[in-house]
């Protein structure tokens, strides 16, 4: 879509010339979200692909990936991080997780992490996957300062972050730990290829690394819950944890109604959690 507002297109190459940014800016990375519908508001685009961030760092402490990395660079890690990095489990979640966002293929060699997460729309599979691994996201301040902010706080309801304005997402990292675990994952939806309805996510530490069992709960609540259980629960503590979930957090749109919502996340909330208990 022409985007018949905009004046002036910007391509920042370094940090200090990223600012300022007002409420006429829009932040650019992939664009597929920004360029889908009329933006009346927006005067001057800011590419930041032009900062030239590397898409994907590993380290001994888990994945750095840039705001600017793709869905489709996520993906194919799946495919590559048991060759480089055998003992981390987790590795198919990220392809999974990815396969949660309506799009094609050409969407996902577009669309970014970072772009995905701060559209912080309940359906964001990136905020699924993020919710699962410790996800944390790094945010560059409007004021100079960095801050680095766990998944679950960033995210605080429908469309709604953190972020104020002039603030910029630098990066999402995922930890060690969590990449570590074994992971069970379900999603539900109105239809096979259609938008997410519900996404529950557990997780299983290794022993070395604790053994808690981790819920994630996304896309049926408008922004993601996280439950810890020092080992994998049983279906009393799964239903009193999904029981303090408040009535206005599930989601309600054309995709789902929120009793429906909240039925099929305890249904598979147990079903991954049992899945887990059984490997």
């Amino acid at each position: 879509m022409d985007l018949n507002t905009v004046e002036e297109v910007s391509a920042p190459t370094s940090r200090a010339e990223l600012w300022p940014l007002g409420d006429g800016d829009a932040i650019l990375a992939g664009g597929t979200w920004l360029f889908s519908e009329p933006q009346s508001d927006i005067r001057r685009l800011v590419d930041v692909t032009a900062l030239g961030w590397t898409p994907v760092t590993l380290g001994d402490n888990g994945i750095e990936f840039a705001a600017t990395c793709s869905i489709a660079e996520v993906a194919r890690l799946s495919e590559t991080l048991l060759d480089s990095h055998p003992d981390w489990a987790a590795a198919p979640l990220l392809r999974q997780c990815c396969t949660a966002l309506l799009a094609s293929q050409k969407i996902w060699s577009t669309a970014t992490i970072g772009g995905n997460i701060c559209l912080a729309f309940p359906a964001g599979s990136m905020i699924s996957l993020a919710s699962a691994l410790d996800g944390a996201v790094t945010i560059w301040r409007a004021d100079g300062d960095v801050d680095r902010i766990p998944i679950a706080q960033f995210v605080t309801g429908s469309a709604q972050t953190v972020l104020s304005t002039g603030d910029v997402v630098r990066s999402v990292h995922l930890s060690a730990s969590a990449l570590r675990a074994r992971t069970a994952f379900r999603k539900i939806a109105p239809s096979p290829l259609g938008r997410s309805a519900a996404v529950l996510i557990a997780r299983r530490d290794a022993e070395a690394d604790g053994g808690r069992c981790v819920l994630s709960v996304t896309a049926a609540t408008v922004r993601p819950y996280v439950f810890e259980f020092p080992g994998v629960p049983d279906a009393d503590a799964i239903a009193a944890a999904h029981a303090t979930i408040p009535d206005d957090a599930w989601t309600e749109d054309a995709h789902g109604d929120p009793d429906w919502r909240r039925g099929v996340t305890l249904v598979l909330a147990r079903q991954v959690c049992a899945e887990l208990s059984c490997t």
